[in-house]
């Protein structure tokens, strides 16, 4: 229901001075007043009454906010600036190769393209309707209807499973980490096993499953996992992990114990200290021996990859992902802000080093695989010249330590040498196309280029390190989409927030032990590819709800008021129809791929020393079922509740929190009576012309 026009009233007993259109809730017994002359009595001027009262459901006095602007910004930061800037853009890069658009890969361009179309406009429609209504995901989508309180129900969902195994990659750096502390690299050369012939004597040899796959294969699969054969034999959990998980968790919590009280002070590190580690290694590797080859690789021209349909649905995902959107961490972020804040400014901001720390990041990785694509390209040219040297008399007295690259690809094209030799003829071009992502990329590729540099303990751990803060900045992100909605929950609020962040903290931790298993990694496969499929969907309702539920035009009013600047054509078109046109097309073309996509994860054979695919089982596809529609349960759930008036709970909820919001004012309002009084009691629905009549006075 509505008051119009300078009118004022009370909502459940608030004296309230509106001098424009103001929304009260439409929640089961709310009390609205209506009275003429109301003025704030603690104001010495009528003129000053309280018009941020009118919209009471959305600015919550009592919320904590940020202790300065800078806080907020590093925050929002750290959780969208994470693994997946080190892992998993790089490796999109080095796939799709580049075009020279100036210097812009074939990646890239989609990339940028969808962060003004798709990620701009889902940035700042959460961080405005958080700023705006002043509460966390939960709360925020029941205030706009009730049938919509499934959303934020949803991105909980989605932040306990996330968090469940995000915590494991920490634990896997922390055991890293822990392991750097020595003076040879445990990764770097292959343990021995004693043989013995005969009874009679006993040769040491390397382990057969590190000699036929590498040292740093090895201690990650081996030594760090010590992983089963497949997902079906979970052989128990490894102690090692445990303690580390156990580890992790104790980090975590302690630094959102207290919600931002806590995270807000630890967040100036873990936003500053990836980009002063980037650094090192960037004037470090451009120094190193094949760096600028790694470089010109990523911008290699692959034109025709701009016309493919997977390039683009790629760069949107990857957009989607690197903001950590439809969490509900980022409306949470936002409702911490002062009600003035200039949240528009911040998306600029925000897109700006999101879009920097990417390329940033990527220039760094592949300088570095630059050097070791050389690495490995000189020790095959010596190998491949040993053979010819030998083989070929005319090449007898060839001078291997001095044959340039140059020479070695001359060569092998000259016709001069037998086929019959069987050489390697390797090129710099293959070394850097073996692509590799994710824990493949940071646990084993980067692992090896470690052993290669001098000071190899310094870097390596200067290197895991930093991805323990990357995955602590995003942690403290993905757990505020639970934490949030804990923490708004009326029922819970005689709880403290150490209580409740801990009980929070256990309840992921148990799922998460799942992952030290054997065939932890696996699982962890099943939940990083199918936990957060949900994303997708739940962004598409948040701008729909926005945009045609709660109104375009209120919100860009919003937006005005609280920033001081109209959201022009530019949010209006992709905000109504390009974003939502685009998430559409990347929820379908996301589920049509894996309906038509045999689901499969990589296994590790070590009889061979070797990964192989495999299908998932039958019952693992019904998990992974399970896991991908999870999120979006809640939505149907309550949507279903709320049209057959069921939704008792979520009612209560905004209700509850509604009558928080107020309690703080009108506790230090005057309580003098109020002339002229015209009562209206909303016992749920939307308020109906006639009843507008009653209240318009």
């Amino acid at each position: 229901m509505a008051l119009l026009n300078s009118k004022a009233g009370t909502l459940n007993g608030e004296s309230v001075q509106c001098e424009e259109s103001v929304n009260f809730l439409s929640v089961p017994g709310t009390k609205v007043t209506i009275i003429s002359n109301g003025v704030d009595s603690n104001r010495s001027d009528p003129s000053e009454a309280d018009s941020d009262v009118c919209s009471r459901d959305y600015h919550d006095e009592t919320r904590e906010q940020w202790d300065n602007p800078l806080q907020f910004f590093f925050t929002i930061l750290g959780f969208c600036v994470g693994l997946g800037n080190i892992w998993r853009f790089p490796y999109l890069c080095q796939a799709n190769g580049g075009d020279f658009f100036p210097t812009l890969g074939a990646f890239v361009l989609p990339f940028f393209i969808m962060m003004v179309i798709e990620g701009m406009p889902l940035l700042l429609l959460e961080l405005g309707i958080g700023q705006k209504m002043r509460k966390g995901s939960f709360v925020v989508w029941n205030f706009i209807h009730p049938s919509l309180g499934g959303i934020g129900l949803g991105s909980t969902v989605i932040a306990i499973l996330v968090g469940s195994y995000y915590n494991v990659i920490i634990a896997w750096c922390i055991f890293y980490v822990f392991n750097s502390f020595q003076a040879v690299l445990p990764w770097s050369v292959c343990p021995t096993a004693l043989f013995e012939f005969n009874q009679t004597f006993s040769l040491s040899k390397p382990v057969t499953e590190c000699a036929l796959s590498s040292e740093t294969q090895y201690f990650w699969y081996r030594e760090t996992l010590d992983i089963s054969s497949s997902i079906d034999v979970t052989d128990g959990i490894r102690w090692w992990m445990l303690i580390c998980l156990i580890l992790s968790w104790i980090i975590v919590y302690f630094t959102i114990m207290k919600g931002i009280k806590s995270s807000g002070k630890v967040v100036y590190f873990t936003a500053l200290f990836p980009y002063i580690v980037l650094t090192i290694f960037f004037i470090r590797g451009i120094t190193l021996k094949g760096s600028f080859a790694g470089l010109a690789h990523m911008f290699y021209p692959k034109i025709d990859k701009l016309y493919s349909p997977s390039v683009w649905l790629e760069a949107a995902n990857q957009v989607f992902y690197s903001y950590g959107l439809a969490f509900g961490s980022i409306i949470g972020f936002g409702s911490y802000n002062p009600p003035n804040k200039n949240c528009i400014r911040d998306v600029y901001l925000i897109t700006v080093f999101n879009g920097f720390t990417a390329l940033y990041a990527c220039a760094v990785i592949f300088a570095i695989l630059g050097f070791k694509a050389q690495h490995l390209l000189d020790i095959c040219k010596v190998e491949d010249l040993e053979v010819i040297a030998n083989s070929v008399a005319a090449y007898s007295s060839l001078n291997i330590t001095e044959a340039t690259d140059e020479f070695y690809r001359d060569l092998m094209v000259s016709g001069t040498i037998p086929q019959d030799l069987y050489l390697k003829n390797c090129t710099l071009e293959d070394e850097l196309e073996s692509a590799a992502q994710g824990t493949g990329l940071a646990f084993i590729v980067m692992a090896d280029v470690f052993t290669k540099l001098p000071g190899a303990p310094f870097w390596s751990l200067l290197f895991f390190a930093m991805l323990l803060t990357l995955g602590l900045g995003s942690q403290i992100g993905i757990l505020e989409g639970l934490l949030g909605t804990i923490f708004d929950i009326p029922q819970f609020k005689h709880i403290s927030k150490p209580v409740l962040s801990g009980l929070a903290c256990l309840f992921c931790f148990m799922i998460g032990l799942l992952f030290t298993t054997g065939s932890g990694e696996y699982w962890l496969t099943l939940f990083d590819k199918y936990g957060a499929m949900g994303l997708t969907l739940i962004a598409f309702v948040e701008i729909i709800s926005v945009m045609y539920v709660y109104g375009h035009e209120k919100f860009t009013n919003d937006l005005h008021k609280m920033t001081g600047t109209r959201p022009g054509f530019y949010w209006q078109f992709t905000w109504r129809f390009l974003a939502p046109l685009t998430l559409a097309i990347i929820l379908v073309a996301s589920i049509a791929g894996e309906l038509i996509s045999s689901s499969s994860y990589s296994a590790w054979n070590m009889e061979r020393g070797r990964s192989e695919m495999k299908s998932f089982p039958s019952w693992a596809l019904w998990i992974a079922a399970g896991l991908a529609i999870a999120s979006v349960i809640p939505i149907v759930l309550v949507a279903a509740l709320s049209f057959f008036k069921m939704d008792f709970f979520t009612r209560s909820i905004t209700h509850r929190a509604s009558v928080k919001n107020k309690s703080s004012v009108s506790s230090s309002r005057s309580m003098k009576p109020i002339p002229t009084v015209t009562t209206f009691t909303d016992m749920g629905g939307h308020s109906s012309d006639e009843d507008m009549d009653k209240v318009a006075v």
